[in-house]
């Protein structure tokens, strides 16, 4: 069953981006009242993987989105001897000095989970860079809330993408690094419904010189716009450093954002977002004041999607986008106790009372039927 079956128990039609139809998405799907929900076994079959260099054996269907200060071209592209649908990235390296560019691509074939993204092979053809992926057909978790959910999702739906995100993330911290970048547009999904966590390129690892250090000194430059998803820690920038608590503080964040539809403390200057975090006590998805008023809120609505290489692309005019008359006044929501019991615990403004990404992945609100509190 996939993750299409999810976004049915909230009465929401969704489609996934195709090639029969550039202009528009066109895979549709009927309604069901009781869908049987499940989290797909995280596998990738041997004969799906794409492993050509021959650039010949690539053809591009539809530019889907631009990454990297527009530096990097992303499209919907055929592996034409399997007929396979994948991601082609390109990127022209003699105007490329981003190191964090280099980082993601050569962590994507360090790591090997079915959580994180895959980059399948990396080759050159000239000054170009071509990485082909493979191919997420309903985008980022940020592209559905602001194509389909602009009042947030529903708890089965939030279920089934958190889980996924923190089981990638798990494995990044056994392998002692830090993510750094959390959030809705960095988790991907599939066409049959496998989560993934991409944005790599601001990963940080632990372990210097075969040590695993205890946190981390390391402050990077961070845009504005990641700001309200970083840790009170990570802002903070003191002699305490951070370490892999600090993402979960972002899951915690991310969960309000798929809950709410809107990415909490995006209106606040940078000192005001720091002092309200660490104000405490652990704020809630219930909790209007984090929240961007309704100009914010359509300015974000559109907004760019990830690459699944950088920050986030901006979706060409093919991605369907919200009414904005819809985004003007926040819903009236309310929460399972189980929800609001995880986002409490991964705001907690003392990191080392936040729960492991292992610890995380037991929590009752993962346990729960997905037939509750639709």
């Amino acid at each position: 069953m996939s993750l299409l079956d999810c976004f049915c128990t909230s009465r929401t039609q969704v489609e996934s981006l195709r090639p029969e139809k550039q202009s528009e998405t066109s895979t549709h799907q009927n309604l069901v009242d009781e869908p049987t929900l499940s989290l797909l076994p995280p596998s990738t079959r041997a004969s799906e993987v794409i492993c050509s260099t021959n650039v010949s054996h690539y053809e591009l269907q539809v530019e889907i989105g631009r990454g990297f200060d527009n530096l990097t071209s992303v499209h919907l592209a055929r592996h034409t001897p399997t007929g396979t649908l994948v991601t082609v990235k390109i990127t022209n390296l003699e105007n490329c000095t981003e190191e964090r560019l280099k980082k993601a691509v050569i962590l994507s074939h360090f790591f090997r989970h079915p959580n994180i993204t895959t980059y399948w092979t990396v080759f050159t053809v000239g000054s170009w860079l071509w990485v082909i992926s493979p191919f997420m057909a309903y985008g980022s978790a940020s592209q559905l809330l602001r194509t389909y959910f602009p009042e947030g999702m529903s708890e089965t739906l939030i279920r089934n993408i958190l889980f996924g995100a923190v089981r990638g993330l798990n494995y990044l911290h056994q392998n002692g690094c830090i993510h750094r970048s959390i959030k809705a547009s960095h988790i991907l999904i599939s066409g049959d419904g496998l989560v993934t966590l991409s944005g790599l390129s601001h990963l940080h690892s632990l372990v210097k010189h075969g040590q695993k250090h205890r946190a981390v000194y390391d402050f990077p430059q961070f845009s504005t716009s990641v700001q309200p998803w970083l840790s009170p820690e990570l802002l903070r920038q003191d002699l305490h450093g951070y370490n892999v608590k600090s993402d979960i503080y972002s899951v915690g964040i991310t969960a309000c954002e798929l809950a709410s539809g809107q990415v909490p403390f995006q209106d606040m200057h940078r000192t005001q977002m720091l002092l309200q975090k660490l104000k405490g006590p652990p704020y809630s998805p219930l909790d209007i004041s984090i929240f961007p008023q309704s100009e914010s809120r359509m300015k974000n609505s559109r907004s760019g999607v990830d690459s699944g290489i950088g920050e986030s692309v901006h979706v060409s005019s093919g991605t369907r986008t919200v009414n904005s008359d819809r985004l003007q006044t926040p819903p009236s929501k309310t929460f399972s106790p189980a929800f609001l019991s995880l986002v409490q615990l991964c705001l907690q403004q003392d990191p080392e009372k936040r729960p492991s990404a292992s610890s995380l992945l037991s929590h009752v609100f993962f346990k729960q039927p997905y037939f509750e509190f639709l």
